[in-house]
């Protein structure tokens, strides 16, 4: 890649420092101007935080100090490089701490640095888009078959399933090499025991995922993670810059020759420190177990991590194709869930259209953002979703399987949001007693009154689950909102239920709100 200096671009130097179950780690990079990064720098720092959590579920006082310490070196390093922005995230073991919010504080006061908690769900997104970058040559053969992305870590398992190209099902396991160290013990030297035990806990989580796609259709594997990347580098070969390969035949001889290999053989023969040496076998069976499930030949190892997927986001920006790419991803994933749960998705993809046209045409109105519009959509996908558990009081069935999903791309406070717009799709509007919503911040709240009174109006237009409603066009005046519809046949049982449900859409906006005849 040129250098843009010579070429006079303008460019900007980015850091990210990411705060795992093993070491704290930091690469700076030279973000360019066409959706580019270059690194320039990448320093690691061995720290056992993995051992003090999953233990004993907090970070001990001599660990916090030597975060600091680390941190305050590494903070060298971004003023020799005259770093313009810096993201320092965390994953699964400060994510589990006790004690996390006191770390966090303890840091920001000692470094000025402030640590954003990534949850699973947001490392798989970064992790997603960090892989389409390194494999864009094969993006049209993951279009065309069914992909399973895996990244293995020091405490946990990250987990997605693309169906033709788009999301399946996205999941964070509790099931990391550090914590596998500990759950073992004392057989932890025993392959041949990790394996029995890994294999009884991931036979539950493969029955779910087949219950989303069947792993047996899986064609394309990609193996994310230091120790994937190990694995390529000895049994694989390169493919360009991206990514490597490792046939099946190949990873599993390299397995089976460390099988019986102490941490010591593996740190003498392979060149890798102590750290890296206890997790590898750990790290190779989740892969070959999840392997073994699918129809894949080959194990594509990108070469990537979550910090080149922060990166990834730094050099992206705000590009509106991206933008629409990661939209698309959401819904596909709010698709399969419902599948999951046999919702009706015809009725649920006619009334998320309407949601949206209500949305876009009552902007404003409602003054929200492209984010929120995103909820909204997700929600009305969802809307009925609770049908799977009873019809009776469906709302509330929807609400509890939304707030206790995982939907790629949607942080745990999206859910909370989402699940709240299902709840009050229909039936009474938020009270006081509602303690799932009173516990939303303010905005959030604003945000959930707002875009419910949207999804009701939506849902109305098809109540009778037939779509002889389609487009609109709205019209206000003073006090009242029309709706100029295109329909087919009798549209009575859309009247009536507008006139059920439009109560709350009034109180919130101000205004009533009719289909003109």
């Amino acid at each position: 890649m040129s250098d843009p200096r010579k070429a006079g671009q303008e460019f900007k130097i980015a850091a990210v420092i990411d705060i795992g179950s093993t070491a704290i780690r930091m690469v700076v990079a030279e973000i360019l101007p066409d959706s580019e990064w270059r690194r320039l720098d990448r320093v690691t720092r061995p720290i056992p935080f993995g051992r003090d959590v999953f233990t004993r579920g907090h970070i001990s006082p001599e660990l916090m100090r030597q975060a600091v310490r680390i941190l305050e070196s590494f903070k060298e390093v971004l003023a020799s490089w005259q770093v313009d922005e810096v993201q320092i995230i965390a994953t699964s073991a400060i994510r589990e701490a006790r004690n996390r919010d006191t770390f966090i504080d303890r840091v920001f006061i000692r470094t000025g640095l402030r640590v954003n908690i990534l949850e699973g769900v947001e490392e798989n997104f970064l992790t997603f888009i960090a892989v389409q970058h390194r494999v864009s040559p094969l993006r049209a053969q993951f279009s065309r078959s069914s992909t399973l992305i895996i990244e293995v870590g020091g405490g946990s398992t990250e987990l997605m399933l693309l169906q033709r190209g788009k999301m399946a099902a996205a999941h964070s396991l509790g099931m990391g090499t550090v914590r596998l160290a500990q759950q073992v013990n004392p057989a932890y030297d025993s392959a041949s025991q990790i394996e029995d035990y890994l294999r009884e806990n991931i036979r539950v989580t493969r029955w779910l995922l087949d219950a989303e796609l069947s792993l047996g259709r899986v064609r394309y594997f990609v193996a994310v993670g230091g120790n994937a990347r190990l694995a390529a580098k000895v049994a694989g070969r390169k493919k360009g810059e991206g990514y490597s390969v490792v046939e099946k035949g190949d990873f599993v001889a390299f397995l089976t020759g460390l099988r019986d290999s102490s941490v010591d053989d593996c740190v003498r023969e392979l060149g890798i420190s102590y750290t890296e040496a206890e997790g590898l076998v750990p790290a190779l069976l989740i892969y070959n177990e999840f392997l073994n499930a699918t129809e894949a030949e080959q194990l594509i190892v990108p070469d990537v991590s979550v910090r080149e997927g922060v990166l990834m986001s730094f050099a992206l920006g705000t590009d509106k194709l991206v933008q629409r790419e990661f939209h698309s991803q959401v819904v596909a994933g709010a698709v399969s869930l419902g599948r999951k749960y046999h919702f009706d998705e015809t009725h649920a993809l006619h009334v998320a259209r309407h949601a949206l046209s209500l949305f876009d045409q009552l902007e404003a109105e409602h003054g929200l953002d492209e984010h929120a519009r995103l909820q909204l959509e997700v929600a009305a996908v969802l809307h009925d979703i609770g049908n799977y558990i009873r019809p009776s009081g469906h709302h509330k069935h929807g609400q509890y399987i939304v707030a206790n999903s995982e939907i790629f791309g949607l942080s745990r406070s999206d859910l909370r949001i989402i699940s709240n717009i299902v709840r009050y799709h229909r039936k009474s509007p938020p009270t006081g007693s509602h303690m799932s919503y009173v516990s939303l911040r303010r905005e959030a709240r604003i945000v959930v009154l707002k875009l419910s009174s949207l999804l009701r109006i939506a849902d109305a237009l098809d109540r009778s689950h037939t779509q002889r409603l389609g487009d609109f066009r709205l019209e206000r005046n003073e006090d009242e909102v029309l709706l100029y519809c295109t329909h087919t046949g009798d549209i009575s049982v859309e009247r009536f239920g507008l006139e059920m449900k439009r109560k709350m859409f009034e109180d919130v906006f101000g205004y009533s709100i009719n289909i003109a005849h």
